[in-house]
């Protein structure tokens, strides 16, 4: 017997064994996944935390020394509190959970300090966006403010750390192989959690933190919750998130909460596995599209490739994509922008040829259709401004054009070209149960279920229809802490 029991084993929820084992409490963690894919989908991530800071010397004291040489070759703005709120505010249309964000945020870099203390390594997120070895080292660059740190060697490294802390805790057990099944539950009450096994069940009593993600591994609930054809697009990450947890919870009397039809949907590579593979992580992810034109099977454009910054409209373009004919698209760049390509792409076999027939040919496009498409791009696209790859330049299509491209609107006319053929990948849902700022989970009468708390992707209530880049791994993170706190304050 433990007294806090936390289920799942990613980010969320090592942050929360290792907080409520910091305050004294005996914890057991049970893992769904065995020892060889354990950590959810966290280490299949990129690893960037968005935090509020205040300019890169605010952000200096979390880099490794390693990381602090790329510190006097990029240029940061602070990322303040309200610009960070104001994010979340847009990419959720305005209906995200003011009090759940605000704590989110509020939080951010004291937790990001305190995971350092706990032995996570930090550093710049630098080629994300660009290769550096394509680049003059004397020159400055500009990161995004809001995308700027990211935990060292991405997913796999932030696991191996939290997991190396965890480890070390004396008060800490991990379990393997041991998929909760069921909510111990009296009344509104959690007692604890049952284990399935090969030969039965195993009960274990304690307190329960709820961190094993969404349901987007299991194809059956994705047709049910976020409609036809979504239950045959390709998952990013994990394969044990089936929201059975997230079930067993509702089925207790917990409130559902959020986008329940909405989901972080990113641009995957066309020949991606059908579920991610730990030795790819997120290396098949096609990011750079704000440079690109972006083509359907019917040689069409269908969405503003460059609204605004990639990592405020990537967890939304895989959507878009889902939604073309045969849930196809391409994106075909120049040799003006190729060099802006992120390492990434390296993981892909791209398609070149001369011409845009010719290319057109080659990925099976209707040559005439597409031919128009980019001519008719071309000619919106000549408009005057520079091309200022790595902020906002506002260089966009002229009026008339549908859909028009708001940024980095070159046209494309330097041949050779390259394409990279892409699908829909998903990577976590938006719905889930409904916590309050102290992690509980509340029922379906507006009351705290005693004894339960959640975090990560199984709580619901932050993200809607879209999705700031490196939140979802600051929520696990924040709420994670404020569980562990919650549920050993308890014990």
């Amino acid at each position: 017997m433990a007294d806090v029991i936390v289920v799942g084993a990613g980010n969320a929820a090592l942050v929360a064994a290792l907080s409520a084992a910091e305050d004294g409490a005996s914890v057991m963690v049970l893992e769904a996944a065995p020892l060889t894919t354990r950590g959810g989908n966290s280490r299949f991530s990129g690893g960037i935390f968005r935090i509020a800071h205040d300019g890169m010397d605010h952000l200096r004291p979390l880099l490794t020394d390693d990381a602090l040489h790329w510190a006097d070759k990029v240029e940061l703005d602070p990322y303040p509190a309200d610009r960070y709120l104001a994010d979340l505010q847009f990419t959720s249309q305005g209906q995200c959970d003011p009090a759940l964000t605000g704590e989110m945020v509020r939080r951010s870099y004291e937790t990001v300090l305190w995971m350092k203390a706990k032995g996570v390594h930090w550093e710049l997120v630098v080629d994300k966006l660009f290769d550096p070895e394509n680049f003059d080292p004397a020159e400055t660059y500009t990161l995004p403010p809001g995308g700027a740190l990211r935990a060292t060697h991405e997913g796999l490294g932030l696991m191996r750390d939290l997991f190396a802390a965890a480890e070390a805790a004396d008060n800490i057990e991990i379990r393997h192989g041991a998929p909760v099944h069921e909510l111990l539950m009296d009344g509104s009450t959690c007692r604890g959690v049952r284990v399935r096994g090969i030969d039965g069940f195993d009960d274990h009593l304690g307190r329960v933190v709820l961190a094993c993600g969404g349901f987007e591994s299991n194809p059956q609930k994705r047709l049910q919750y976020l409609g036809a054809g979504w239950d045959l697009v390709k998952v990013r990450g994990t394969a044990f998130n089936m929201g059975t947890v997230l079930d067993a919870a509702l089925d207790a009397g917990a409130a559902p909460s959020g986008h329940w039809g909405g989901a972080h949907a990113s641009p995957l590579d066309a020949d991606a596995p059908p579920v991610g593979q730990l030795s790819m992580t997120d290396k098949l992810s096609r990011y750079s599209y704000p440079y690109c034109v972006l083509l359907n099977r019917d040689g069409e454009r269908f969405v503003d490739e460059a609204s605004d910054e990639v990592w405020l409209t990537y967890a939304k373009t895989g959507s878009a994509i889902r939604e073309q004919p045969g849930a196809w698209a391409v994106q075909i760049f120049d040799q003006r922008t190729v060099r802006l390509l992120e390492p990434r792409y390296s993981t892909g076999t791209p398609i070149e040829a001369d011409s845009i027939a010719d290319l057109a040919h080659k990925l099976g496009l209707p040559a005439e259709t597409a031919m128009r498409t980019i001519e008719a791009f071309n000619a919106a696209a000549s408009a005057e401004g520079e091309f200022e790859p790595f902020v906002k330049d506002g260089r966009r299509t002229a009026p008339g054009l549908l859909p028009p491209k708001s940024n980095w609107a070159l046209p494309l006319d330097s041949p050779p070209f390259v394409a990279y053929p892409v699908c829909c990948g998903i990577t976590f849902t938006y719905g889930g149960l409904k916590i309050d700022t102290e992690a509980r989970v509340i029922d379906t009468t507006g009351q705290v279920m005693t004894n339960l708390y959640a975090t990560g992707e199984i709580a619901g209530g932050f993200f809607y229809h879209n999705y700031p880049a490196g939140s979802g791994l600051v929520r696990g993170a924040v709420f994670g802490r404020i569980a562990g706190e919650s549920a050993a304050r308890g014990a």
